[in-house]
């Protein structure tokens, strides 16, 4: 099912890979215009409401934006919560990481797109769009949003620009950045990294009222959609 109005064009396309068909949700201007492409990734909690809002939000500033369904092999993110942790926390990494590999060789051949792709990750996601930078030297940019830190051996591999967001409340999370924050620092890396004062884990989701913090929201989605505009559109 393809929905369009006077701005945007949303749909859940599917696409073959060797190991079967993977869809998700996606969502592009309504023009006639080529656009760079941002990969949108998941929690742990699968492909739900908030991050085809998300997406829309996305397509809204510019982009063609797409998020893969984690679970697409499984037949798709339960609507129980839960199951879909269990689901998702399963899942070979391995397999999980050539599966995204694959949604971001769809996104540069989609028609629409400019060939410039980049990925954003939230919390589980966070963690994927780390080890995408670490395995995909094409990758134009990354995003990790309160993710779990990539093996900081694997940090020479890394070839994209990184945008990194964290809660100051965070530890489980923020336990794994100094280490690579430092291999980053030696390795000559670039990358910008912002700790947000009093957020906790998940604060950019506002379907969660116990972790949503609106100040540290605004400010990160600001610097995510200028660091995207500078290394998808004007820096290209």
């Amino acid at each position: 099912m393809v929905v369009s109005n006077s701005q945007l064009t949303t749909g859940r396309p599917c696409f073959l890979t060797p190991v079967g068909k993977l869809f998700g949700y996606l969502a592009h201007p309504s023009d006639s215009e080529r656009h760079p492409a941002v990969l949108v990734i998941h929690e742990n909690t699968g492909l739900n409401a908030h991050i085809e809002d998300l997406v829309r939000r996305f397509s809204e500033a510019g982009f063609v934006a797409f998020a893969l369904d984690a679970l697409a092999l499984q037949g798709g993110t339960p609507a129980d919560e839960d199951q879909a942790r269990s689901m998702i926390n399963s899942l070979d990494e391995g397999d999980n990481r050539d599966n995204y590999l694959a949604s971001l060789d769809y996104l540069r051949t989609l028609p629409g797109t400019n060939g410039k792709v980049a990925s954003v990750g939230f919390c589980w996601g966070g963690k994927v769009s780390g080890e995408l930078a670490v395995a995909d030297p094409d990758l134009d940019a990354a995003v990790i949003y309160y993710g779990k830190s990539p093996d900081s051996t694997r940090v020479p591999d890394i070839t994209a620009p990184l945008l990194l967001h964290y809660g100051e409340q965070d530890e489980r999370i923020n336990s794994t950045v100094p280490e690579f924050q430092k291999a980053l620092e030696q390795h000559g890396k670039r990358f910008s990294l912002h700790m947000y004062k009093g957020a906790s884990h998940a604060f950019n989701n506002d379907s969660r009222k116990d972790r949503y913090d609106s100040i540290a929201a605004t400010e990160s989605w600001k610097r995510t959609i200028s660091f995207l505009e500078e290394e998808l559109i004007f820096g290209s």
